[in-house]
C-alpha cells in the first residue's frame, strides 16, 4: 500500500546573516492513509519546521516529499496552493477563528474557499466535535476548548485527505485538552481521517496510533 505521506532525505537549512541552521538533518518518513501519527520532541528539535514542509507551507533545502502521491515541491506555487486546500486542513496552537463571524460562518467560510465541498458534511461534522449549540456564538463567548473544536471542524469539513495540527492543546488547560484530543480521536476513527499532530506533551501524544519522535532535526524513533 503506498503512504499518503512519504518523505526522503528532508533537510531545511535556515540561513540567519552569514549563519547556518539547520533545523531538518535527513528525514525519511511514511504516514499511511488512516493513520494517527503524533510527533513529539523537545522544543527546537525540528518538528513544527518537518509538519510546515509536510503540509507545503515551507520548502525543503533538499529532498522529497510525495502526497498522496503527488511530488509537492515538484509544484508550481499555484499548483501547491490549490493542492494544499483540496488535501490538507491545517489546526493550529492559536485558534485562527476571524472574531467577527459566528462559528457557524467560520466553517461556512471553508466550505466557501473549499471548491466541491459536500454541503452535508457541515452537519455531520459540528454533530461529532459536540458544537451544534455553539454555531450562532462569535469565539470570544467560546471557552478555548470550543473555539479548537471550531477550528477543527473548519480544517476538515471539505474532507481533506490530511488534517495536520501544530500544537493543537498548547492554548488550553488540562480539561479542555482532553476534550479536543478525544474529538481528534473520535474524529480519525468515524472519518478515518489520516492526522499528523505535532506536540511536546506526552500526554496528548499518547492518544495517538503511532509516535514519532525528534531530537536535533533527526528522527530518534517511530
Amino acid at each position: 500500500m503506498e503512504p499518503l505521506i512519504a518523505t526522503h532525505d528532508l533537510k531545511k537549512v535556515y540561513r540567519i546573516g552569514k549563519v547556518s541552521v539547520p533545523a531538518l538533518r535527513g528525514i525519511s518518513i511514511n504516514v499511511q492513509e488512516g493513520e494517527f501519527v503524533a510527533v513529539v520532541g523537545p522544543s527546537g528539535c525540528g518538528k513544527s519546521t518537518l509538519l510546515h514542509v509536510l503540509g507545503g507551507l515551507t520548502r525543503p533545502t533538499s529532498g522529497k516529499v510525495l502526497v498522496d502521491g503527488n511530488d509537492l515541491f515538484g509544484m508550481s506555487d499555484a499548483q501547491r496552493t490549490r493542492f494544499r486546500a483540496h488535501k490538507i486542513g491545517f489546526v493550529f496552537q492559536r485558534f485562527n477563528l476571524l472574531p467577527t463571524l459566528t462559528a457557524r460562518d467560520n466553517i461556512l467560510l471553508a466550505q466557501q474557499i473549499g471548491d466541491g465541498c459536500n454541503p452535508h458534511r457541515f452537519a455531520s461534522v459540528t454533530a461529532m466535535l459536540g458544537i451544534v449549540d455553539k454555531l450562532r456564538y462569535r469565539p470570544n463567548e467560546m471557552s478555548g476548548g470550543e473555539q479548537q473544536r471550531i477550528a477543527i471542524a473548519r480544517a476538515i469539513v471539505c474532507e481533506p485527505k490530511i488534517l495536520m495540527a501544530d500544537e493543537p492543546t498548547g492554548n488550553l488547560d488540562s480539561e479542555n485538552s482532553q476534550i479536543v484530543l478525544n474529538m481528534m480521536r473520535a474524529v480519525n476513527r468515524e472519518f478515518r481521517q489520516t492526522i499528523l499532530m505535532i506536540t511536546h506533551n506526552p500526554a496528548a501524544a499518547a492518544v495517538a496510533d503511532r509516535i514519532i519522535r525528534m531530537r536535533d532535526g533527526h528522527v530518534v524513533s517511530d
